[in-house]
């Protein structure tokens, strides 16, 4: 660069820092001049609120504290990161229509039963003079609704401790942001976050989680040395991913039974769609598709719950929390073999889990993950008892995110290089292609890829 170039350069940088300067000055005026705490905490100002090139719409990152580009990462139409912005417009496309026109319930895109997942769920009276529903799942879907903070996030000596005391969600901890995700990902408990097996039935596509994964393709900040001076935690990959397993466990099992929507017995969302939906015949040489889960020892014929999110957690317990992970695992047969006995005992052996699931990611967010501990976790994932239990697509699924996962993270925190990650990507890629189709799934495929990444995942060590 030329010398003129780079003093036009330096010169542009030090007139936008005046204006930042000038801009949070004036930021710390007006967030002193008001109250901390007002009647507006709790309002979702509208994703406006949070837009304009001095804030988070710049066109690229700023290189500052912040990108600044947040919305135009959330607004990309051609990637996963502007899945959320994306949210309300997907209820106008045929499919979503065709949806709720057998369901009775009207146009999609004023549908309450889609609407709260597929934009902004604040009710009618927290909703700000700039608030879209159009906006599909805006900033305060996630970050929580800004009317407490907005005004002085961004004043001179702001601090995310401050922001979150004035109703911003840390979502910088795993666990927190792994509940907030939950709601619309898996279920929650509030109104229309649910998605039940008659909406499925109607054409939804099936519901998975994977906190990590999802975090990854919808990041729009840098973990940096700003980042931790502010006192946010940096979890790291495998933390993320340990903890969002354990939330997804505990989800799942306090919305079973009492509280689970309507519906026959039960609501058939919880429990493996394979199960039940695969070919049959009446020739003498078919065999069942189904085969004998160690994991869950269930009489045949009984609807198996799913389970791809247990089996992540037990091989996550038995390196990070050996002292919680038989308790896990007898609780999670008795839980299986109760749902083929009695629903009551089913109803207190869930409760009973979900407190241990709840428990284990305690534990997990209080731990730091070492290289041995990701390596011994990736290996459980893979083989032993754990890729036994992978006889179904869901299972396999949520193996695959995971294998990815752990392999990312130990490449991003330099414990392997890209040369070592690259050995065993083929496998991973391998068992990917055996969870394509769910029509073409053939689990004994994807467990013999799985166990050949274990072994080189074993030579890593």
């Amino acid at each position: 660069m030329g010398r003129g170039r780079a003093t036009g350069v330096m010169g542009l940088l030090a007139a936008a820092l005046a204006v930042a300067v000038a801009m949070a000055a004036t930021h710390a005026a007006r967030a002193q001049s008001e109250p901390p705490v007002g009647g507006r905490v709790g309002v979702h100002e509208g994703v406006a609120s949070c837009g304009g090139s001095t804030c988070h719409s710049r066109p690229v990152a700023s290189g500052l504290t912040v990108r600044q580009n947040e919305l135009i990462t959330w607004q990309d139409p051609h990637s996963e990161a502007g899945a959320h912005s994306r949210a309300w417009k997907v209820l106008t496309q045929p499919r979503a229509e065709a949806i709720t026109a057998k369901l009775g319930l009207g146009p999609a895109e004023r549908a309450v039963a889609c609407l709260g997942c597929h934009s902004d769920p604040a009710p009618a009276g927290q909703r700000g003079a700039r608030f879209q529903v159009s906006d599909g799942v805006g900033c305060e879907a996630c970050h929580g609704g800004s009317g407490g903070w907005i005004a002085s996030h961004y004043a001179l000596g702001a601090t995310h401790v401050a922001n979150v005391s004035r109703g911003m969600l840390a979502l910088d901890e795993p666990k927190v942001r792994a509940a907030r995700c939950l709601d619309c990902h898996f279920g929650g408990s509030g109104p229309n976050q649910f998605v039940t097996h008659q909406i499925m039935a109607a054409g939804h596509p099936q519901i998975s989680f994977e906190l990590d994964l999802f975090t990854s393709l919808q990041k729009h900040h840098d973990v940096d040395a700003d980042y931790l001076a502010r006192h946010k935690v940096a979890a790291g990959g495998v933390k993320t991913w340990a903890v969002g397993q354990a939330m997804a466990v505990n989800r799942a099992l306090t919305l079973y039974g009492p509280k689970t929507p309507g519906g026959a017995f039960p609501e058939f969302v919880f429990f493996d769609c394979q199960s039940c939906h695969r070919t049959f015949s009446s020739d003498p040489k078919w065999r069942p598709v189904a085969e004998p889960n160690p994991g869950r020892p269930i009489p045949v014929g009984t609807p198996p719950f799913n389970d791809e999110n247990m089996i992540m957690l037990s091989a996550a317990a038995k390196v990070a929390a050996p002292a919680l992970s038989a308790r896990f695992e007898g609780e999670t047969k008795s839980f299986h073999q109760a749902l083929a006995q009695n629903g009551a005992v089913a109803a207190s052996q869930a409760a009973r889990l979900a407190a241990t699931s709840h428990e284990l990611a305690d534990v997990f967010a209080a731990r730091s993950f070492s290289r041995a501990d990701t390596l011994a976790i990736f290996e459980a994932v893979l083989s032993g008892d754990t890729v036994r239990r992978y006889t179904d697509f869901a299972g396999v699924t949520q193996a695959v995110m995971a294998a990815d996962t752990l392999l990312s993270s130990l490449v991003a925190e330099g414990a392997i290089d890209r040369a070592q990650a690259a050995r065993v990507r083929p496998d991973i890629d391998r068992a990917s292609q055996a969870v394509r189709d769910p029509n073409a799934f053939h689990a004994a495929e994807a467990r013999a890829a799985l166990q050949q990444a274990a072994e080189k995942v074993r030579g890593l060590k």
